[in-house]
């Protein structure tokens, strides 16, 4: 039997049996009653509001005879088919629901207001787009759902019941820690003991522990310019004093000013937006100068496992000998981004802190999900995965980059990286905003790069193309639209 709760006003101007019935009967209009299940029993429903059952008997009656309800012996009550064909949302006037009235000056109680910060829009429908340049995606084709299922099938076993269905309070999965450390890490040439490493719900959740415990309103942060605008939105809730440092063509440069921050945030591997690798000189460099003038580095390794161009070069954080560099990695960009799994890696202290704060957020990422994510890595499908997005990346990698040439020449570098995106930059009359609403009328989805600058007069012709989730044959034919609707634009 199904629940129902119903507030009745003693006292009121209509009725016991009006209210119950008004009740149900906007319940069943707004189809929040289901048809598969029994209403309650008038006994029940007695018991419940306190009343006599003559007039929940009433009331149904009523109902009844209007047609929004059906008896069934020995069943019960249900909500009737008539009723709903008849009051079809095309059939009838949409009664406005009364909004609730708050005498709460809530702007006034409010610390933060994260919804006056502008954050990118994304259509969810994005795969019913004949052409979605959109980034952070997967291509399902590619990914290899028959293991996946099995690895969680596996771990939704009950060999290890009690690793998934147990409150593990602060700790994370032991196989997936030890998996990130002896399979991820090592990639990037870091070492790390397991007490120096935290898995998050994905690397922002990394970056917003990270803001929680290192900012204040008297730090001083450096942000790459362009850079990652929510990063800069985390940061933004703690200080107002975020200094932007511009980005070279080796990445974040080592401007005078930061020698007067107290943390930085960097994407060397792959810098975000603008796709540049920082090489291994100016590494070293800013590593010298963060200790020379004493300032932590965050390294978000940005896609890092989509590198199917050059050699590797080594992480930040393999080259720190002197602790000051939190390194920051995902899962999701190579798996799917719905997972939401990432880690962190750092000194013991901080990492014993950072945990002590996620116990107090979500305890701990979700344990079926970090069991089946350690399964598919102790298994070998990652590697296998990896390989298999490399090919397909590398193939749509050059065939945009021919496509670009052809048809929008001189606009983009292609990335000596790899990774999974085109970072554009568009005649300076193109207000790329403008050319992203004009581009999905013809099923094109771009996006624009314009709060990827902390800069007053941000530049609005810069837009980012990604090829992750977008079939190889459409990619030419999709650019070619897009060039042409941008010369349709004054």
């Amino acid at each position: 039997m199904r629940d129902w709760l119903i507030h009745l006003r003693r006292g009121e101007y209509a009725s016991l049996q009006t209210q119950i019935r008004e009740a149900l009967v906007s319940a069943i209009l707004d189809r929040n009653l289901d048809q598969s299940e029994p209403i309650p029993s008038t006994r029940r429903m007695a018991k419940s509001l306190g009343v006599s059952r003559n007039t929940v008997v009433l009331a149904y009656q009523g109902l009844l005879d209007d047609g929004y309800l059906v008896a069934r012996e020995r069943s019960g009550y249900y909500v009737a088919d008539k009723a709903l064909a008849d009051n079809a949302p095309n059939k009838r006037p949409v009664k406005p629901r009364p909004q609730q009235q708050s005498n709460v000056a809530w702007e006034k109680r409010l610390k933060h207001q994260p919804t006056a910060l502008e954050i990118w829009v994304k259509p969810l429908d994005w795969q019913n787009l004949p052409y979605p340049f959109i980034y952070g995606q997967v291509d399902h084709n590619l990914f290899p759902l028959a293991e996946w299922r099995e690895c969680n099938r596996q771990a939704l076993g009950k060999k290890w019941l009690g690793a998934w269905t147990n409150d593990t309070w602060s700790a994370d999965d032991p196989l997936l820690v030890e998996q990130i450390r002896r399979r991820i890490l090592p990639r990037r040439g870091i070492m790390a003991s397991d007490d120096e490493i935290l898995v998050t719900l994905g690397a922002q959740n990394s970056l917003f522990i990270l803001g929680e415990l290192l900012v204040d309103g008297n730090t001083r942060v450096g942000m790459e310019e362009p850079g990652f605008p929510d990063v800069r939105h985390i940061f933004a809730l703690h200080t107002n004093a975020i200094t932007p440092i511009k980005v070279d063509d080796q990445g974040l440069t080592l401007s005078p000013d930061l020698d007067k921050v107290d943390l930085a945030f960097t994407t060397p591997s792959h810098q975000f937006p603008t796709t540049v690798t920082m090489p291994l000189e100016r590494r070293m460099a800013l590593l010298a100068k963060a200790r020379e003038k004493d300032f932590i580095i965050i390294e978000d390794d940005y896609e890092f496992e989509t590198n199917y161009v050059n050699e590797p070069c080594p992480a930040l954080k393999s080259l720190d000998d002197d602790g000051r560099v939190i390194y920051v990695g995902s899962l999701s960009k190579t798996t799917f981004p719905g997972l939401r799994l990432g880690f962190m890696v750092g000194p013991k202290k901080l990492i014993a802190e950072a945990r002590a704060l996620r116990r107090l957020m979500v305890r701990h990422p979700p344990n079926n999900n970090q069991r089946t994510a350690a399964l598919f890595l102790s298994l070998g499908h990652h590697d296998t995965l990896i390989r298999r997005l490399h090919k397909a990346y590398r193939e749509r990698w050059e065939i945009m980059g021919k496509a670009l040439d052809r048809h929008m020449p001189l606009s983009a570098h292609s990335p000596t990286f790899g990774g999974t995106a085109y970072w554009v930059r568009g005649p300076e009359r193109i207000d790329s905003e403008v050319l992203q609403q004009e581009a999905l009328k013809k099923g094109i989805f771009i996006e624009p790069m314009r709060l990827t600058f902390a800069a007053k007069n941000q530049p609005r012709n810069f837009f980012r193309l990604a090829f992750s989730s977008i079939a190889d044959e459409k990619i030419e034919p999709g650019i070619k639209l897009l060039a042409e609707t941008a010369k349709t634009l004054k």
